[in-house]
């Protein structure tokens, strides 16, 4: 239970960030750590074979949107802030038509590679709480709505940044796109290994291959073929849905500041300024005192205390080597007596 809602809580946490981040990669970032959510939360309900799929597929679809998110900003001479992009799929269209397929496949549409995976974490959920399949649901509609926020303002509208930006647009080298194509490909086939049995009996190629270091306790599935379709037809409809409120909500974009809410999410619900009060000033004013006092006063003290001493007696000690022959046999005498008072009259 710890694991499965420490998986849910951060789905939900990353995914509520990346709703209002503009900077190109800090989205698909937050993102990734949504979908290790998504990970964790398979591994609490033990459908280990589901969250091992999602890790496979996931790589497919981020790392192709990561490296088409280095294209669009190799086009952007360096910027990352997708307020000032827009209509950059006329003239990225290799990046365009990869990154779209990217989004369509980590937002879960069938048949693309993040539908199966997504949907096999989606229904051990179900089948653990539908309470918590409700909950894990709505992080993946905040999926789908973020990338596609993310694809609306790069690709779609009219440009919004400056014209030196505008007249340096231009699709990548073929040793750019060349990998946007391999992964679009796998983004889009790489769910065909773990193809519910639902669809077909003995589809689950990444199960077997497994089941010999998977434990299968707790991922049998125990709900009817009916619920299984139910379930894949709501969340299939929702996230379409949530895409095409995203297009009407992002097709005519201008830049406003962020208010309410949205300023909350847009500074990470205050999580750096929180961490940076609680723990990294007072290691700070801790690190001061430390420095000031107790390597000043005391370590110091101590060492300089010893450095001081030594001075101080070996100038008292030199006082004794006045150079007088006199002094010499003074103090040897009375040194002679000292010893023999000792042997003959206070030694036991």
């Amino acid at each position: 239970n710890i694991i499965t809602y420490t998986g849910l809580a951060t789905a939900l946490l990353a995914a509520s960030i990346a709703l209002k981040q503009n900077d190109i990669k800090k989205v698909l970032a937050y993102s990734t750590v949504s979908q290790l959510g998504f990970m964790f939360l398979a591994l609490g309900c033990g459908a280990y074979t589901a969250a091992v799929f999602h890790v496979m597929t996931h790589a497919f679809f981020k790392a192709l949107l990561f490296l088409g998110s280095g294209s669009v900003i190799h086009a952007m001479g360096g910027d990352q802030d997708i307020r000032n992009m827009g209509g950059l799929g006329k003239k990225l269209k290799i990046t365009y038509i990869t990154f779209l397929i990217g989004c369509i496949a980590i937002a879960g549409i069938p048949p693309f590679s993040g539908f199966f995976s997504k949907d096999a974490i989606l229904l051990s959920a179900f089948i653990k709480s539908p309470v918590l399949y409700g909950m894990a649901l709505f992080a993946a509609l905040l999926t789908a709505f973020y990338m596609f926020r993310l694809l609306f303002l790069t690709f779609t509208g009219s440009f919004r940044g400056t014209h030196d930006q505008e007249h340096h647009l231009h699709e990548s080298p073929a040793a750019m796109t060349m990998p946007l194509i391999i992964l679009a490909v796998l983004s889009v086939t790489g769910g065909l290994v773990g193809i519910p049995a639902v669809f077909a009996k003995g589809g689950d190629l990444l199960g077997e291959f497994l089941s010999p270091v998977i434990i299968a306790k707790g991922e049998a599935h125990h709900v009817s073929h009916s619920t299984e379709y139910m379930l894949m037809a709501l969340s299939t409809g929702l996230v379409l849905l949530m895409i095409i409120f995203a297009w009407i909500r992002f097709r005519n974009y201008k830049a406003t500041p962020a208010t309410g809410l949205g300023k909350v999410l847009e500074n990470k619900w205050y999580v750096d300024e929180l961490y940076n009060k609680v723990f990294v000033q007072p290691l700070h004013q801790f690190g001061g005192f430390l420095k000031s006092v107790i390597e000043t006063k005391v370590v110091d003290g101590m060492v300089n205390g010893v450095g001081r001493m030594v001075h101080y007696g070996s100038r008292q000690l030199r006082l004794l080597q006045s150079g007088q022959v006199g002094s010499y046999v003074l103090l040897m005498v009375l040194s002679m007596v000292v010893i023999f008072v000792i042997q003959f009259f206070l030694r036991k």
